[in-house]
């Protein structure tokens, strides 16, 4: 019984995938993933040369450069929330006259500092001085929040001048306005998530109130933190004084003790945040891993871009992308007697046991009508008990879970009614819902309608959620809207009834209009500026940040129950589910 059975999956690229199919779609992808390189660079510019120049003349660090240093060499910072506000310009309808806000003027990471996984948030200096963005106060409410349900250790590097005002009436109000943070820093402390913060230069408003519940603050001699700075108190009280000598290190190390050491220069600060965060226990994943090495998949993970069809009516084989995620290849799918539609079970990522959910495309067995077969990609009774039933015993287990998105949503018709998939889709929802093994979203190409739900999306709470370039996230297709929206003014044939070609020729162009838009609105960019996916990743690249998550899983010791194999439920479901062995 505590033989975790995996096997052997996956076959050479040549036997999925023809060489010219392979091709065409990597070439698609590439595509998409040249935009996301650009947008990357764009993003980490800032707001340009000149902007970095004024922060090394006056003999800082950039926050980007901060991040580098804090992780130390060869190590890659996992960056979250880099699509914020991405192509906007406020205030909204400014145009050029407007000011744009890369990555909502914070930068959010995941980094190992000395051998531990942390959260890293830290102010963008280069953008109006790590001002607060409309966006902003989420977007560390947000990274928070991963920490907290990681149990990760928090840096905070602040570097940040308050609310950027013209736009205030966007980030200040409302239940994640800027205060929430203050909340998330609350939440952190009283559950035992060490916070560590640096102090670099502007620190005013709210930006002074973050770093004050940590548990180490540090602040360089360019440092000042302060509830309101020089020029408002000027303007107030008429007293001409600097914003240094209203609360630098001189006040706040030796009178004040809101901060606990000073210190000469960023380097410096940098230094002794590291030497800090070593302290700290070390990571719990080499003791949840035995003795069993990270291994690489037996194939190749770039090899995803010829596999996965761009075109997302087009299928492939679910069993080849888990292939080339998984260490060796090797994976134990769990009840594969039910619910044919959806593939459940359990591999290793970075030798750490991982469940795993995904839809199979294609054609799959109708055990309501033996002998015909319906539509994958489409959750129906089966699918959604047996989801429900792998994801209670992972959550038993202590197993992070990883939900694999391609899917167009539930069955519907008299039929599927009948067999009661309301029900059965509010257990899958209660499972998700109160879980608390933790749970990530992946958006592998379309996540639709209720089975975004039902699949743990965002609106559910998992930890992290990423999209690939060719994700598409919405109620339902473009088309498919478009002929809800006008459905009083279609025949059975989904036809235009009216018979005036004025009148037919303004609905033609209204059905057009509704699914170009929606069309756009599935864009994966518009997504992430939105902040309705975490972040945007390369296909090939996607093994590394599983790996890196589950890490994180694992990291933190005690705070939850992680079985041994010896007594996982999903031993005793096979059991039951798959009959005697």
């Amino acid at each position: 019984m505590s033989h975790v059975p995996l096997v052997p999956i996956g076959a050479p690229l040549a036997q999925v995938a023809d060489e010219r199919t392979a091709a065409d779609h990597h070439a698609a992808l590439a595509t998409l993933e040249d935009r996301l390189r650009a947008a990357r660079v764009e993003v980490e510019a800032g707001w340009g040369p000149s902007y970095v120049e004024r922060v090394h003349k006056k003999g800082k660090l950039t926050a980007r450069e901060r991040l580098a240093r804090l992780a130390g060499p060869g190590t890659t910072p996992r960056e979250v929330g880099t699509f914020v506000n991405h192509g906007e310009v406020f205030p909204a309808g400014a145009g050029a006259d407007g000011q744009r806000s890369p990555a909502a003027g914070v930068i959010t990471a995941f980094a190992q500092v000395e051998g531990r996984w942390c959260m890293v948030i830290a102010n963008d200096n280069t953008v109006a001085s790590g001002a607060w963005w409309p966006r902003t106060p989420e977007k560390i409410q947000r990274a928070q929040e991963m920490a907290l349900r990681l149990r990760l250790p928090t840096i905070y590097l602040v570097d940040c001048s308050g609310l950027f005002l013209p736009e205030q009436s966007k980030s200040f109000p409302g239940a994640r306005g800027a205060g929430h943070i203050f909340k998330m820093n609350s939440l952190l402390s009283a559950h035992g998530v060490p916070q560590l913060a640096g102090v670099f230069g502007d620190c005013i408003a709210g930006g002074g109130y973050m770093p004050i519940i940590s548990d180490r603050v540090y602040m360089t001699e360019q440092a000042y933190m302060v509830i309101a700075g020089a020029a408002l108190i000027k303007g107030a009280k008429s007293q001409k004084i600097t914003s240094l000598d209203i609360g630098g290190p001189e006040v706040h190390v030796h009178q004040s003790g809101c901060a606990d050491v000073r210190v000469p220069d960023d380097e410096t600060l940098l230094t002794c945040l590291r030497r800090e965060v070593a302290r700290l226990p070390t990571s719990g994943a080499g003791y949840y891993r035995g003795d069993v090495a990270a291994m690489a998949p037996r194939f190749a993970p770039r090899e995803l871009a010829g596999i996965l069809p761009p075109d997302h009516r087009e299928v492939y084989d679910a069993h080849q992308v888990l292939a080339r995620l998984v260490d060796q290849s090797l994976f134990w799918e769990v009840m594969p007697e039910v619910g044919e539609e959806m593939i459940v079970g359990v591999g290793r990522l970075g030798g750490l046991y991982a469940g795993f959910v995904i839809n199979r495309q294609g054609l799959v067995g109708d055990p309501e009508h033996p002998g015909h077969q319906r539509p994958g990609g489409i959750l129906y009774r089966g699918g959604i008990a047996k989801l429900a039933a792998f994801s209670r015993a992972c959550n038993d287990d202590g197993i992070p879970l990883f939900w694999l998105h391609d899917i167009s949503g539930f069955d519907i018709g008299r039929e599927a009614e009948a067999h009661g998939l309301l029900a059965y889709g509010s257990s899958l929802i209660y499972s998700n819902s109160t879980n608390t093994v933790p749970m990530f979203a992946v958006l592998l190409r379309k996540a639709s309608g209720a089975g975004y739900y039902a699949m743990a999306g965002m609106p559910y709470d998992p930890v992290v959620q990423l999209s690939t370039c060719l994700s598409r996230l919405s109620v339902m297709e473009g088309r498919t809207l478009a002929i809800a929206a006008y459905n009083t003014k279609l025949d059975d044939d989904f036809q235009i009834v009216a018979t005036d070609p004025a009148e037919r020729a303004k609905i033609e162009a209204g059905m057009k209009e509704v699914e170009a838009r929606i069309e756009r609105d599935m864009d994966p960019f518009v997504a992430a500026r939105q902040m309705d996916t975490d972040e945007l990743v390369e296909l090939g690249a996607l093994r590394g940040w599983l790996c890196d998550l589950t890490e994180m899983a694992y990291q933190g010791t005690g705070h939850r129950r992680i079985k041994n194999p010896r007594i996982w439920s999903l031993h005793d479901l096979r059991a039951l589910v798959g009959g005697p062995r």
